[in-house]
């Protein structure tokens, strides 16, 4: 059963960011999310690797939108500041079955190259480790997945070790807390 305190955060969590704002999926954000799913491009490596249908992005949808409930973290919609228009998803993901939580990512491909995923992550990591008191956070990624290693490893994570999750192939990324807070008070964290 998910504590009073982590049921509040589902009800109120919300996250700012200098260009976006992660916030709650919303009935509302299901034709943009429905195209993100579609988009076989940007599923490439998300989940069962393929592009979605419609009735399967509002499964999908319902099942980031229940994550909150039952585990009281989870996926916030990304939308852009200045337009609210829906960027994508980052945040948590921990279903049964899974090795620990992990941070995860999927932006529409028109949001891509803008530093939006980097931007969105880290405000997911601060709040993994700040609100939630996590010790370590890992995110799960096709061994062909490079844009997302690459964003992993600026993100501070590093490889651990390779598992087979769901009868795909994958790379365990990690940080731990001790690790991350170095990074942040670090002068070079500030220059890059």
């Amino acid at each position: 059963m998910v504590s009073e305190r982590l049921q509040h955060l589902a009800q109120s969590s919300s996250l700012d960011t200098p260009r976006l704002r992660l916030r709650q999926f919303a009935e509302a954000d299901f034709s943009d999310y429905a195209a993100l799913c579609a988009d076989g491009e940007v599923m490439r490596y998300v989940g069962d690797r393929g592009a979605l249908s419609r009735e399967d992005a509002w499964r999908q949808l319902a099942m980031l939108v229940g994550h909150w409930m039952l585990r009281g973290y989870g996926m916030w919609a990304v939308e852009e500041r200045c337009s609210s228009a829906l960027v994508g998803r980052v945040g948590f993901h921990f279903p049964e079955g899974w090795p620990e939580p992990e941070l995860g990512w999927a932006l529409a491909r028109p949001y891509w190259g803008r530093g939006y995923a980097f931007e969105a992550a880290s405000a997911a990591l601060r709040f993994a480790f700040e609100t939630l008191g996590w010790p370590r956070v890992v995110s799960l990624i096709a061994p062909l997945n490079r844009r997302s290693i690459r964003l992993a490893v600026r993100l501070g994570e590093r490889f651990e070790r390779n598992l087979v999750l769901r009868s795909h192939e994958l790379c365990l990324y990690a940080i731990e807390r001790g690790n991350w807070q170095a990074a942040r008070l670090s002068p070079q964290a500030a220059v890059t």
